[in-house]
C-alpha cells in the first residue's frame, strides 16, 4: 500500500493511504461529525475524521458526571471504537489551526493534509461574553473535563465546608450559582437539589442540609424560553419544591471566586458558580470574516455548504441557514446536528455523481428536559405534557441514543440504582481541583 506523507513546518507527518476517491476531511466527532461519518461509511470515498479528543463525548448527561451520579467513561466512546470495520473511514488524533482554501489544505497541530471536500463540524465553547472576571473562575460544562472539574470543585468546597469554623466561608463554601435557564442549567439545578437533599444529610452529618443554597440565574423572565410556557411553568415548580432560588430577569455582571455580582447590584456568596448561559461557534482560523454571524457561527447556503466556497460545509452548532423562517439559524441542539450530518452525507454523494440536490428541512422531533428523578417536561409537537411519563420517555431517549452497548449497560444500571436508592456512589476526589484564576496567579 502506498502512502501519501505531508510535512509541516516542524517535519512532523500525517500519514494517510493512497486513494484514488475523494478525500473528505471532517473536523469533530460530534453528533454532527459522526452523524456524517456513518452516512459516507463503505461509499467510495476516502474520508478522515479529525478531533482533538480520541473520544466521542455525550454532552446531555454531562451534568450527571459534575453531580457524581455517572463515571465519565459511561457516557464517552473512542472514535477508533466507533468506526471499528469502516474500512474507508480513518481517525486522526489533532488539532485542525488553519484553513487555506486557495490550496485545499489543513494545517494541523500534527502536520499538513489535503482534502477534496472539507467539513466542519467543531461545535461550540463556552460565552462568557467579554467577562473575565467570569471565565477566570467560573466553570462551564462543554466538555468531560468541565464536568468532572465541578465535580471535583464541589466536593472539595463541602469538605472544607466540614472543616471551617468561619460561618460565612462556610456559606460561601456550599453556596452554589449556576448561570442560565436552559435545558444545561435547568437539569443540573435539579441534580444538585436532589444531592442537597438525599446525599448531604447522610455524608455531611456536621450541618443541616439547607445550608446547601442553589440560585438559579436567568436573564430572561422564564425558564426554557425555547420550549412551551407550559414546560416553563411546569418546570419553574418542580425546582422551587427542590428549593432552588430562581433569580428571574438578572445576569451576572462580575465574580471573583467568592462572590457573584449581578447587573441590578445583588450579591451571593459563592465559591461554586456553573455557567450555562451561553456558547459560541469554535472553528479554525482561514473562515472569510464576512461569513461569521452571531455567535460565532458560520454563514451557509440551504445545502450546508459555506458561502463563497465551493467544497467546503458547516454542520451543527457552528452552522447557520440564515432565512426568514430561521433568522437566528437553526436550533444548536443534538436533533439539527444529527440530521444535517444525514443530510450532507447525502449531499455530498449527490454532487460528486452530479446529481440534483434538495436544501436542508429541520424536523423539529420536540424538546425534552429533566428536572430530576420522574420530574421532566416535554413538548412533542401538539403534546405537551409534564411528570412521570415525560421523565420516562427521557430516560429511554437518552439512554438509546449513547454510543456503545457497554456503556448504555452502565448508564442504565447506575440509573437503576439511583431510583430505588437515591444513591451517587461516585463521590470521589481522584486529584485537586485548581480554580484558574490561582493557577493564573501561580503562573505570574
Amino acid at each position: 500500500m502506498k502512502i501519501n506523507q505531508t510535512i509541516n513546518t516542524n517535519s512532523e507527518t500525517i500519514c494517510l493511504p493512497d486513494t484514488k476517491f475523494p478525500r473528505i476531511v471532517i473536523i469533530g466527532g460530534g453528533f454532527a461529525g459522526l452523524a456524517l461519518v456513518k452516512k459516507l461509511k463503505h461509499k467510495e470515498l476516502q474520508v478522515v475524521l479529525f478531533d482533538k479528543n480520541n473520544f466521542h463525548q455525550f454532552q446531555p448527561l454531562f451534568y450527571q458526571v459534575a453531580t457524581s451520579a455517572l463515571e465519565p467513561d459511561s457516557i464517552v466512546f473512542p472514535f477508533r471504537k466507533q468506526i471499528n470495520g469502516y474500512k474507508n473511514v480513518l481517525f486522526r488524533l489533532a488539532e485542525v489551526e488553519e484553513i487555506q482554501p486557495s490550496s485545499n489544505t489543513l494545517i494541523t497541530s500534527k502536520g499538513k493534509i489535503h482534502y477534496d471536500y472539507l467539513v466542519l463540524a467543531t461545535g461550540t465553547t463556552t460565552n462568557f461574553f467579554g467577562m473575565d472576571s467570569v471565565a477566570e473562575n467560573s466553570l462551564g460544562m462543554k466538555d468531560i473535563r468541565d464536568s468532572l472539574n465541578i465535580r471535583h470543585m464541589m466536593l472539595q468546597n463541602l469538605e472544607e465546608a466540614a472543616i471551617t469554623c468561619d460561618e460565612e466561608e462556610r456559606d460561601s463554601l456550599t453556596n452554589f450559582v449556576i448561570v442560565g435557564g436552559g435545558p444545561a442549567g435547568v437539569e443540573m439545578a435539579g441534580a444538585l437539589a436532589e444531592f442537597c437533599k438525599y446525599i448531604l444529610p447522610k455524608d455531611y452529618p456536621e450541618y443541616p442540609s439547607s445550608i446547601m443554597k442553589i440560585y438559579l440565574v436567568e436573564a430572561n423572565n422564564m425558564l426554557l424560553s425555547t420550549m412551551s410556557d407550559k414546560a416553563s411553568t411546569k418546570t419553574l415548580k418542580y425546582l422551587k419544591d427542590l428549593n432552588v432560588k430562581v433569580l428571574f430577569n438578572e445576569s451576572v455582571s462580575d465574580y471573583d471566586g467568592s462572590q457573584v455580582t449581578t447587573k441590578s447590584g445583588k450579591t451571593i456568596l459563592a465559591k461554586n458558580l456553573i455557567w450555562t448561559a451561553g456558547v459560541k461557534g469554535l472553528f479554525p482560523k482561514g473562515i472569510d470574516e464576512k461569513n461569521i454571524v452571531k455567535g460565532n457561527r458560520i454563514k451557509t447556503d440551504d445545502n450546508l455548504k459555506v458561502e463563497g466556497y465551493e467544497n467546503i460545509f458547516a454542520i451543527g452548532d457552528i452552522a447557520a441557514i440564515i432565512t426568514e423562517e430561521t433568522p437566528k439559524g437553526h436550533p444548536q441542539v443534538a436533533q439539527t446536528a444529527i440530521q444535517q450530518g444525514k443530510y450532507l452525507g447525502d449531499t455530498i454523494l449527490k454532487l460528486i455523481n452530479d446529481e440534483p440536490i434538495k436544501p436542508f428541512e429541520y424536523r423539529d422531533k420536540g424538546s425534552l428536559a429533566t428536572v430530576g428523578k420522574r420530574k421532566a417536561v416535554a413538548d412533542l409537537g401538539k403534546f405537551k405534557f409534564a411528570g412521570y411519563f415525560a421523565w420516562l420517555l427521557w430516560s429511554i431517549i437518552h439512554l438509546l441514543s449513547i454510543s456503545g452497548f457497554r456503556n448504555r449497560l452502565m448508564v442504565g444500571f447506575n440509573w437503576a440504582v439511583s431510583y430505588f436508592t437515591y444513591e451517587k456512589s461516585n463521590r470521589l476526589i481522584i486529584r485537586d481541583f485548581k480554580p484558574k484564576s490561582s493557577i493564573n496567579h501561580t503562573n505570574k
